[in-house]
């Protein structure tokens, strides 16, 4: 069993339209000292997946477990102790932090052996990257990157098997993204601990990640080493991340925008919730909506062109079966917007 797992996890929000359901049974794992990157467009449920593995938000149906025991809500009771070791790290630094406290006093609260925190607490902050003077320091005096290694060093303070880190590279610049994808690939390998990267850029999740899984419109469509997905996705979802990711080659390749916006989770499409996107979408596919299956062993699709128990086919050579009729996607205009991994 891993060390986190979600299994058919639902999460349903409640307003004033009604019901929405944010996340419409997702899976996902992961085991200690292994980096599973989260993918998608902004919109498709990644972050409310990543508030339900640590108990911020309920789930409506399917299971979360840590460590073979039962992740539950928060609620006014403090948390159970067999949890403190999965751990959050949020997507803004500048919130998380108290910027009444100093750095030392913050990463101190997080230390389970309070008899050591006095040495503790300066290693905490070179496992990061960061000098021991920083204890008596404000977050105030740090930068975004610095802050966001300060987040991360106290939730390593709890002496963790699993992180779940929330877009943590969305606000920082290229140099520090690059900086923090290291450290994080670092102390999964020195410090055996499970981090779920969640973020929208495909290129820095290649960077760091060992496994991949693609998230749309509250559900997993592919789950596949990194290597493999990027190299050959078995998704058309997947394959338009990976064309809208800048290439830095020479060639000039430009990168191409995905058509259309990701439709609202409160009134999604029927059959396969990618449909009315796809170049690849057939009639079957606005009918019935394509479960997540094994491909081979370690790579998963939900796609109807991609049969269970069967290699992934390039998608270049994909058709639709022999007697239905392709139909072509919408064609937005510019104005309409398109994907920003």
């Amino acid at each position: 069993m891993s060390a986190l797992e979600l299994t058919d996890v639902v999460v349903d929000y409640h307003g004033r339209g009604g019901r929405v359901r944010a996340v419409a049974g997702a899976s996902i794992s992961v085991d200690r000292g292994q980096v599973v990157g989260l993918v998608g467009e902004s919109g498709c449920g990644k972050s409310t997946l990543a508030r339900a593995a640590v108990g911020l938000v309920g789930a409506a149906g399917g299971t979360v477990t840590f460590e073979g025991r039962p992740v539950t809500a928060l609620g006014r009771r403090a948390r159970p102790a067999e949890l403190v070791r999965l751990q959050l790290v949020f997507q803004n630094p500048y919130s998380s932090l108290n910027p009444r406290r100093t750095v030392g006093s913050q990463l101190a609260d997080g230390l389970i052996d309070s008899g050591h925190r006095a040495a503790r607490v300066p290693e905490l902050l070179e496992l990061v990257g960061l000098p021991p003077n920083a204890v008596k320091r404000f977050p105030h005096e740090f930068s975004g990157g610095q802050r966001q290694r300060i987040a991360i060093a106290r939730a390593l303070a709890a002496d963790p098997s699993v992180i779940v880190l929330d877009e943590p590279l969305a606000s920082l610049d290229a140099s520090a993204q690059a900086q923090l994808a290291n450290l994080l690939g670092r102390l999964a390998r020195d410090l055996d601990v499970g981090l779920l990267l969640i973020s929208h850029d495909l290129a820095i999740v290649r960077h760091v990640a060992d496994t991949v899984s693609v998230m749309y419109l509250g559900r997993m469509v592919e789950t596949a080493p990194t290597a493999e997905l990027w190299d050959r996705p078995a998704h058309p979802y997947s394959a338009s991340l990976i064309a809208a990711v800048p290439r830095a080659d020479g060639a000039g390749t430009l990168p191409v925008a995905l058509p259309g916006e990701v439709p609202d989770p409160a009134n999604p499409p029927g059959g396969c919730r990618f449909n009315p996107r796809c170049p690849h979408a057939f009639d079957r596919c606005r009918v019935e909506d394509p479960p997540l299956v094994e491909l081979v062993p370690t790579r998963s699709a939900a796609c109807w062109l991609q049969p269970a128990g069967q290699p992934p086919e390039p998608l270049a050579n994909l058709d639709a079966p022999s007697g239905v009729y392709m139909e072509n996607p919408p064609n937005p205009s510019p104005s309409e917007g398109g994907v920003h991994p």
